[in-house]
């Protein structure tokens, strides 16, 4: 049985809906947030490369490259700020992050 363009489809989908409702459902946990929105840009990618694959195409995974690049950049200075948040304040509650200034 040969993997079809559906197969990548129907994965991505999956991947999008778990991030989709990991956001919602944890509104609430700074760093489940920042997992899920990395595993929706996941589910992107491989919408990506699954179309550059099938139509002979290159475009698609050097974006997949450029949209990993900004997502490892993203990720360690997300991941920076909650370190010097929860220094300062002893949590990264969502809540608590509507008293910073800026």
């Amino acid at each position: 049985m040969a993997i079809s363009l559906s197969h990548y489809l129907i994965l991505s989908a999956i991947l999008l809906g778990i991030s989709f409702s990991g956001i919602v459902m944890n509104r609430y946990h700074l760093i489940k947030t920042l997992m899920s929105i990395e595993l929706m840009l996941l589910a992107i990618n491989i919408n990506f490369v699954a179309f550059s694959h099938y139509m002979n195409d290159m475009t698609g995974q050097i974006c997949v490259f450029f949209i990993l690049t900004v997502a490892a950049a993203e990720s360690a200075i997300g991941l920076a700020i909650i370190v010097c948040f929860f220094k300062r304040r002893g949590s990264i509650a969502v809540t608590d992050l509507c008293e910073l200034r800026g």
